[in-house]
């Protein structure tokens, strides 16, 4: 499968829970943090709520 590099741009301070939750399942805990994962359909479907606080990458 393919991977993508995620790497959080923007800080999760006054989002909603459910956004914190969502980075913090991505492995995303600091701004300019980087992370590869596979490239799934819950992956993606997490990219998709938060694309807003991420910069997403095909490897």
């Amino acid at each position: 499968m393919a991977k993508v590099k995620i790497t959080q741009v923007k800080s999760t301070i006054d989002r909603p829970k459910r956004q914190k939750d969502t980075m913090i399942a991505l492995g995303l805990r600091k701004i300019n943090q980087s992370v590869e994962h596979e490239d799934t359909p819950q992956i993606l479907g997490m990219i998709a709520k938060v694309n807003h606080l991420i910069k997403v990458e095909q490897l």
